[in-house]
């Protein structure tokens, strides 16, 4: 604060939040928790062991295309809008994929993104979170949900909707191959909760 002519200017002081102070707030995360940042609130999420075997079938049956380095589980990317920083279930980059200036994977890399349902937060995955990758032309999104038995596989995104849907039960292959992705992934063995 300085004073000038009897005025005094106050220090600017700014209500902004970051996505990185956010997250430094929020440090450290207790173990067995995952966090993430949709449209500016925080959820915090217990790892469940069907949750986690969904989460690890698809990432092996992905590496059948995909190289170790280009997969990722539980990492923070930020993606466009207000204060989105997710930490998505599976993420499948490009072989390209570069991490940005903060040291990041960038969201323009990502070619499949997998999100296994948790009650806390499923409302997210089918609804904020999936206008997000749309709105950052995720081509591929994948929603596996265990409380109902289903899958339901979103491409084609334009604006901040996917334009093909398309929902099967578990047991029906989901066919990636005229995808990016260019596989099958079977669902068959994924647990319900």
């Amino acid at each position: 604060m300085t004073v000038v002519d009897d005025r005094i200017d106050m220090a600017d002081i700014s209500d902004e939040r970051t996505l990185d102070m956010m997250f430094e707030w929020l440090e450290p995360t207790p173990e067995g928790f995952k966090v993430e940042i949709v449209e500016g609130n925080v959820y915090m999420s217990p790892q469940r062991d069907t949750h986690w075997e969904i989460t690890f079938d698809i990432l092996e049956q992905l590496r059948t295309t995909y190289e170790r380095r280009q997969l990722k589980t539980d990492v923070r990317i930020d993606f466009p809008g207000l204060l989105n920083g997710f930490a998505s279930d599976v993420v499948a980059l490009a072989s390209d994929a570069v991490k940005g200036d903060d040291g990041r994977w960038r969201y323009q890399d990502i070619e499949f993104v997998a999100e296994v349902i948790s009650r806390s937060t499923g409302a997210n995955d089918y609804g904020a979170k999936k206008a997000v990758y749309a709105t950052a032309e995720v081509p591929v999104y994948l929603i596996v949900d265990p409380y109902t038995g289903t899958w339901h596989l979103h491409t084609l995104p334009k604006g901040d909707e996917y334009r093909s849907v398309l929902s099967l039960d578990f047991g029906a292959p989901v066919d990636l191959t005229s995808t990016v992705v260019g596989l099958t992934l079977a669902t068959d063995a994924f647990p319900r909760d």
